[in-house]
């Protein structure tokens, strides 16, 4: 008797998934590894100092802060109707800045994201803050925008980690358990800050505010922000 040879099924990837993950993934060239986001002050303060301790301070910059004021002016460039809403939106975005490295760490990385999809994908992506910008790009591009979010949110704690790796210093092991303990909470900031706009926004990670604002003067630093 001859048995049936079974064929796997293959299901197709679907394209936009992968180009969300070639914009947003640690080798697109934004220059984000020279950017700490504060975290160099955290370190050099002893508020940052092992895996739990990084664990806790990115989950706060999720919950509370940056994370997650980035991901709802990601959602509102999504929404933006027209090139006007979209301007208001990057003076407001540039006016809550809390800090002046804050402010040129999304402009220099805003800056490089618009210029690398203008000229590969053809998109007309005027230069603005990098969460205006992902969404605005998201949007022309038609691709899935709950998915871009969350992995806008991943990008942003994966570039956090890396530094915290090189700073602490934490072993790889540590670095990596820490940023997959916090996907699903990446995923659940995507999920609430959906249909949120610049009224909704606030910040209550004080002390990661603050650390921006010390890290102007630090010396000696390694990083930018």
């Amino acid at each position: 008797m001859i048995t049936p040879m079974t064929t796997a099924t293959i299901t197709p990837t679907d394209t936009g998934l992968l180009t969300l993950a070639q914009w947003l993934g640690p080798g697109f060239p934004i220059g984000a590894f020279a950017f700490s986001h504060g975290l160099e002050t955290a370190i050099a303060s002893g508020w940052v100092h092992d895996g739990p301790s990084l664990h806790s301070w990115l989950g706060d910059l999720l919950h509370h802060g940056s994370g997650r004021g980035d991901a709802i002016w990601v959602w509102a460039a999504i929404a933006a109707t027209d090139a006007g809403a979209l301007a208001q939106l990057h003076a407001l975005a540039r006016a809550r800045m809390p800090a002046a490295e804050r402010l040129r760490e999304g402009e220099m990385q805003g800056a490089a994201f618009a210029r690398l999809v203008r000229q590969v994908w053809g998109l007309d992506l005027p230069d603005m803050l990098l969460p205006l910008a992902v969404g605005r790009a998201v949007a022309l591009s038609g691709l899935p925008q709950d998915q871009a979010v969350a992995l806008y949110l991943q990008g942003f704690v994966a570039n956090l980690v890396s530094a915290a790796v090189r700073l602490v210093p934490l072993g790889q092991t540590t670095g990596q358990q820490v940023l997959a303990a916090l996907a699903p909470t990446c995923a659940q900031i995507a999920a609430e800050t959906r249909g949120l706009g610049p009224d909704d926004i606030y910040s209550n990670s004080f002390l990661a505010d603050v650390a921006a604002m010390r890290h102007e003067t630090q010396e000696p630093r390694l990083f930018q922000s």
